[in-house]
């Protein structure tokens, strides 16, 4: 069983942790401190996740200088605001700032060329950046941008004082407002009090993994050791197969985020921002950005 591909076997059960990942601190963009989970030598990918990255600084001079404009092919790109503010504007008319609680999904397809820049002078910049593979067919398709306020995203009370925020798929009866059929994506934000308990419906056969980022988490059996954040955490939980999850909260505000989708299970040609199936079609993408195509 390959990192890239951790689901499959049985249909029904809990799921496990497969194996755990630390984030590698780095800096992207103009400079921006982050640490990158996905993406990374120790978890280059995870099908169809290309990327994870998290950022987090109440230094202004940590991201200031932000992401400016920058190419993108061939995937699709999700920031996820838990603190302050970025303004996203793109070389097809769209413009948005992102404020705490809000979610961008912004779909590259044959080309966009974006800039991130932080709204801020001061204050704590905190944050999640995924980048999710499209397949084949809808690499090609054309730029999309989609941005949703926190009173989008439905908020459900789970018992125990556990609460669910449901960014992209289905929790009960929320639905999140981000649809991609091809991948079939799950995105929810979780906060788990001090000994709450929360089972969690995941897809059978999709591909998932748990970042906590306040807190301790233990994920299935309570003898397993908790997955922490905190200084030098930062750990992924990448899951096994099943169809369920349970979480425990081990300190008394505990937020996660569990994502999982549909593995594309198809061949994948990567440099930088482009993220194609061959080599000739990631040569292409060069080519097409130097003679101005995008």
């Amino acid at each position: 069983m390959s990192a890239t591909d951790p689901a499959g076997g049985p249909t029904g059960g809990r799921r496990r942790i497969l194996r755990r990942v630390r984030g590698l601190p780095t800096s992207d963009g103009a400079g921006v401190r982050l640490t990158r989970i996905i993406g990374q030598p120790a978890l280059p990918e995870l099908d169809p996740f290309l990327l994870l990255d998290e950022f987090g600084t109440d230094r202004a001079a940590d991201y200031i200088a932000g992401f400016p404009d920058h190419p993108h092919r061939g995937f699709e790109t999700v920031t996820y605001m838990l603190e302050g503010r970025m303004r996203h504007r793109d070389n097809h008319g769209h413009e948005g700032v992102l404020g705490p609680g809000g979610v961008q999904w912004m779909t590259a397809g044959r080309g966009i060329i974006h800039s991130e820049m932080p709204e801020q002078q001061q204050g704590r910049l905190r944050g999640f950046q995924l980048w999710i593979n499209l397949p084949a067919r809808d690499k090609m398709t054309a730029p999309r941008y989609q941005e949703f306020g926190p009173e989008r995203l439905p908020v459900i009370a789970a018992g125990g004082g556990a609460q669910v925020r449901v960014i992209a798929g289905r929790y009960g009866d929320a639905v999140g407002p981000i649809q991609q059929p091809a991948t079939d994506p799950l995105y929810l934000d979780l906060l788990l009090p001090q000994d709450a308990r929360l089972e969690l419906p995941v897809p059978h056969g999709h591909a998932a993994f748990v970042y906590v980022y306040e807190g301790a988490v233990a994920v299935g059996a309570d003898s397993a050791p908790a997955v922490e954040a905190g200084p030098g955490a930062h750990e992924l939980a990448l899951l096994g197969p099943g169809s369920a999850l349970e979480l425990h909260g081990q300190a008394p505000a505990s937020r996660a985020i569990l994502v999982a989708a549909r593995p594309l299970r198809e061949p994948i040609a990567r440099h930088g921002p482009f993220v194609m199936n061959t080599r000739a079609e990631l040569l292409q993408a060069f080519e097409d950005l130097r003679r101005g195509a995008f």
